[in-house]
């Protein structure tokens, strides 16, 4: 990642540790909570539960208060105590009336590819606590240089919506420029790529869906 790339005018973020970051993904599925409702539901006392899974009472209150983030075969022991897949634990039943906050400094940034020394653009998940998602929002920064990003396709339709800067976007052969306002709706199955204007960064936001339309 180059430096010239990666700075800004926003605040830097604090570093996470990868601990914090593996707590933080999984609070949104809230285990404890889920956990706790299973319990409730058998009448269980945290003791009686202990005794059936084999973990002791002050485990499971941890675990139930989300101060302990459980392993996959402490989860699947729990699961078989209760008579369901690890799915119950990983599946969002309150979608329809689901509400996720992610504040701007939870956000990570990613590069293009991590592989690439000079990647084409940067992107930040704006809704990565959300389960079961029909779309995808994303914040996105294109580093101004004479070379489009990797053109790629994926499933559904995406949406540009120009925040700062010139961004030009060559879709299926053609190519387009876009400044700030601007916004661009098209076939993400189709190839597609995007260069900032040399001498700036351009700054959108995207929006991807998962699958495409019915008409």
């Amino acid at each position: 990642m180059q430096p010239e790339f990666t700075s800004d005018e926003r605040p830097s973020r604090p570093k996470e540790t990868s601990e914090e970051t593996i707590s933080r993904v999984l609070s949104g599925y809230e285990l404890g909570r889920k956990l706790r409702q299973l319990r409730l539901k058998k009448k269980l006392g945290l003791v009686e539960l202990g005794r059936h899974t084999g973990l002791s009472a002050s485990m499971l209150s941890q675990l139930e208060n989300g101060k302990l983030v459980p392993t996959l075969p402490t989860l699947a022991r729990i699961a078989m105590v209760f008579d369901v897949g690890l799915e119950h634990f990983f599946s969002d039943s309150n979608q329809q009336h689901s509400f996720h906050l992610v504040r701007a400094g939870e956000r990570i940034r990613f590069p293009e590819k991590p592989e690439l020394r000079s990647p084409g653009y940067f992107f930040e998940s704006l809704a990565f606590a959300a389960q079961n998602k029909g779309l995808q929002g994303y914040w996105a920064e294109f580093p101004g240089r004479e070379e489009y990003s990797q053109p790629h396709t994926h499933e559904g339709h995406e949406l540009l919506y120009i925040l700062e800067g010139k961004l030009l976007v060559r879709h299926n052969g053609e190519e387009f420029a876009l400044g700030p306002g601007d916004s661009a709706y098209f076939d993400a199955s189709l190839p597609h790529c995007y260069r900032g204007e040399v001498g700036s960064s351009a700054r959108a936001l995207v929006v991807t869906t998962s699958a495409k339309p019915v008409y």
